[in-house]
């Protein structure tokens, strides 16, 4: 999936982006308020990474417009208020999640795993498609029984359709969930990407609506 990042310490930053890139997603930092508002307008992101003080403002201002415009896209809080009268204004306020720095990378992966599974109305992190087994959390396949390995763009496809297993996902949604800003798009890597995931998941896993997109079929 595709992650916004809205967090203005470098290092940090930096260290975030890393983990949640190596979780197979693609993430797009900006580290001012005025970045992230032009990025959520132009991307359909599907979730929000967001430090409360920023540059130009506060983040907790950004959320209460999303929320006040029926933008209804997960948010996870971070920042290193810990009171809880802080948590508890930025859950009132539309928050999903709320991590104090500093926190433990892994459990931050576990956060955005666990806040996208509620969202995709699928809170068991496993899925089962014919021969294939599907586990969200460890992000694994097996075919029969058998483990398949995945890149972590196909990885980032399989997420996608699962998320969405009864709606066909187009294939500039697929885009947008696979690269950040600034990556180069050929025209025809979506489709390389797919031919290479039937053949590692069988040829029925994924199925084409020509014009339209790709859906989860019966493998």
């Amino acid at each position: 999936m595709r992650v916004l990042l809205i967090e203005d310490e470098p290092v940090l930053g930096q260290a975030v982006q890393e983990q949640v890139a190596a979780d197979g997603h693609a993430v797009d930092w900006v580290t001012r308020l005025d970045e992230a508002d032009a990025a959520l307008r132009a991307v359909d992101y599907a979730l929000v990474l967001l430090d409360l003080h920023l540059p130009d403002g506060r983040g907790l201002d950004l959320l209460k417009t999303m929320r006040r415009g029926g933008d209804q896209r997960p948010v996870i809080i971070l920042t290193a208020r810990d009171q809880i009268s802080d948590r508890i204004t930025g859950l009132n306020a539309g928050a999903d999640d709320y991590l104090v720095k500093p926190f433990d990378l892994d459990e931050l992966s576990a956060r955005v795993m666990a806040v996208s599974r509620r969202y995709a109305g699928k809170p068991s992190p496993l899925v089962e498609l014919g021969d294939l087994k599907i586990d969200k959390a460890a992000r694994r396949v097996w075919r029969d029984g058998e483990t398949v390995d995945l890149t972590k763009r196909e990885w980032a496809i399989v997420d996608l359709l699962t998320q969405r297993a009864t709606a066909v996902v187009s294939k500039e949604q697929i885009e947008e969930a696979l690269y950040s800003f600034g990556s180069e798009i050929e025209s025809n890597t979506v489709e390389v990407h797919i031919s290479r995931l039937r053949k590692k998941l069988g040829r029925e896993a994924i199925v084409t609506l020509r014009g339209v997109g790709y859906r989860l079929g019966s493998a």
